[in-house]
């Protein structure tokens, strides 16, 4: 296993700090409510998706590959969901008596994100298939691609909500932050696409 450590770490590195969902909504948070308020969501993100991964890694994937209703029942809400948080970011910014609406996830709600986030299952699922070995223990193989993925979460995350907060400032033209937010909206429902796709045409 240790032998595709290097392979793993850079496949870590390129899933995580390209943008995708988890990527999109933290940069957002960032610039609507600041990095300190935005703490709660980048740590369900960043141990959300590790968790997610060893849970599916360690018996739940088999779970829904006997019970695929099961699945889906998780997409469809998980996707309902997704849709009420980009409406959420599309509105948010308003001003209202000197307040503005609306407010960052908390870690609860970023954590279970994971489990509809496409692109953590395309990570998760094609970890398990290019680095786990057959006719090995399967536990430390797991347990070594969740730290790897915990490892990579911090940095990827903060970077891009870092990102998002340093543009805060360039956003307090609320024209400027209304277009930036249905942009956002708009680059989130687009990366669920496929999703929505599945769902629609299983229903």
């Amino acid at each position: 296993m240790l032998d595709v450590l290097p392979e793993l770490i850079l496949f870590s590195v390129s899933a995580a700090f390209t943008p995708g969902p988890n990527n999109i909504m933290i940069m957002s948070s960032g610039v609507n409510f600041g990095a300190r308020a935005s703490m709660p969501h980048l740590f369900g993100i960043c141990l959300g998706f590790p968790a997610m991964f060893l849970a599916t890694g360690f018996g739940l994937g088999a779970l829904f590959l006997n019970y695929p209703v099961l699945h889906m029942m998780i997409k469809v809400l998980g996707l309902t969901y997704l849709t009420y948080l980009a409406w959420q970011i599309a509105t948010s910014g308003k001003v209202e008596r000197g307040e503005r609406l609306g407010r960052p996830l908390t870690f609860f709600q970023a954590a279970l994100f994971q489990w509809v986030n496409p692109k953590a299952w395309i990570m998760g699922t094609s970890a398990i298939a290019a680095f786990t070995v057959v006719g090995q223990d399967l536990v430390p193989q797991v347990l070594l691609i969740g730290f790897v993925f915990l490892s990579m979460a911090f940095p990827s995350a903060g970077v891009w909500l870092a990102f998002g907060s340093s543009l805060k400032q360039l956003f307090e033209n609320i024209v400027y932050l209304r277009v930036f937010n249905i942009t956002m909206a708009i680059l989130l429902m687009w990366s669920m696409r496929h999703t929505y796709m599945e769902v629609v045409g299983y229903l």
